[in-house]
């Protein structure tokens, strides 16, 4: 009897904001554990991150998307859409890398999270998103054309893989459940870093401020929440979301504990010890929140259509609160945060490591 040799497996996230990569944690270690060779294809910043987790597997460089938004500049529609060039730019740069190294790479399958030009007819792969409708912000039937460019991208695919679940009790409402899948669609379940097991502690909890998403809309929250923290009574824990973020200007009052990053199980502590949240509705960072059944309030990133959509249809079904960053007010926010019903779903977490 011959033993099967383990499969070389490509893993691939976007760079655009941190969730993207956090979500590819539970794959990772979901692979590594059936005894699987995961090789992560990503930048020096993602490779960073990983590697504080996992360091014993393999890397391969490859370009980011590197998404950024000119100072004073929130990401929109008019935004967005200067950034379409650039973005078939990147896609195109990656299938000319993916053909230019995979008979070098030696894999047998690739998933990428978000990355449209990491497809071969050779080897099977696989692309995950969590946005099947895409939320232009400029009406139904500009939903219904980006829709169609999406899907002709997702169709070049194997298999597109959901991280939610099917039916009306999911997470990420409109933007996963369509009328019309693409017709090799499956839905994997809630990706989530951490274990649902975690423990919480018994003793008096802290507010956690939790940033991630792009540039310069992270510093510019960062700045904002660090002021008004400034005459916030109570413990805080604020993690920046950034390896290359420092405490931003002002007073660092005795209460608030400072990190630029936090993985792993500090972060999971973190979050199971805190008594609020404060952070974006990324998708990635919510899937974590509810598996771990945290109180939170979202700030959706300006003008990002995915996120004001998530925070909105989230707040509908009573399962977390949310405020605009323009005019944010600490105070007013917790105040509402304290009265909301928190009706979390009762979701498990697939392939946490």
């Amino acid at each position: 009897m011959t033993e099967n040799k383990p499969k070389r497996i490509l893993i691939a996230p976007l760079d655009w904001g941190l969730g993207h990569t956090t979500r590819c944690l539970p794959l990772i270690g979901y692979l590594t554990g059936l005894g699987q060779q995961v090789v992560v294809a990503c930048n020096a910043w993602q490779q960073a991150f990983i590697e504080k987790r996992y360091p014993e597997i393999e890397f391969i460089y490859i370009d980011g998307y590197n998404i950024s938004y000119t100072a004073g500049q929130a990401p929109g529609k008019a935004a967005n859409l200067k950034l379409v060039p650039r973005i078939c730019k990147a896609i195109k740069q990656e299938q000319d890398w993916l053909q230019k190294n995979l008979s070098n790479l030696n894999i047998a399958g690739i998933i990428s999270d978000n990355r449209y030009g990491l497809y071969t007819a050779k080897i099977p792969c696989v692309i995950m998103t969590h946005q099947l409708q895409v939320q232009t912000g400029m009406g139904k039937a500009a939903n219904r054309l980006v829709q169609r460019m999406h899907y002709s991208f997702l169709e070049k695919f194997n298999q597109v893989w959901v991280p939610d679940v099917e039916g009306e009790n999911n997470l990420a409402g409109e933007l996963s459940h369509c009328r019309n899948l693409p017709p090799n669609t499956h839905y994997i379940g809630l990706l989530s870093q951490f274990e649902s097991r975690l423990p919480q502690k018994g003793d008096k909890g802290y507010l956690l401020v939790l940033l991630s998403g792009p540039e310069p809309q992270r510093t510019i929250l960062s700045g904002l929440l660090w002021q008004q923290l400034q005459h916030y009574d109570g413990k805080v824990v604020f993690v920046a979301g950034s390896h290359n973020a420092v405490p931003p200007q002002g007073n660092n009052p005795r209460g608030i504990t400072f990190h630029s990053t936090l993985v792993g199980q500090a972060l999971a502590e973190a979050i199971a010890s805190a008594d609020m949240v404060v952070c974006r509705s990324g998708y990635s960072t919510l899937m974590d929140l509810v598996l771990l059944g945290k109180k939170a309030i979202l700030i959706p990133t300006p003008g990002q259509t995915e996120q004001e959509y998530l925070a909105r249809h989230l707040q509908e079904q009573g399962i977390y609160p949310y405020a605009a960053q323009a005019g944010f007010d600490l105070n007013s926010a917790l105040a509402i945060g304290q009265a909301f019903p928190y009706k979390l779903p009762a979701l498990q977490a697939r392939y946490h490591d």
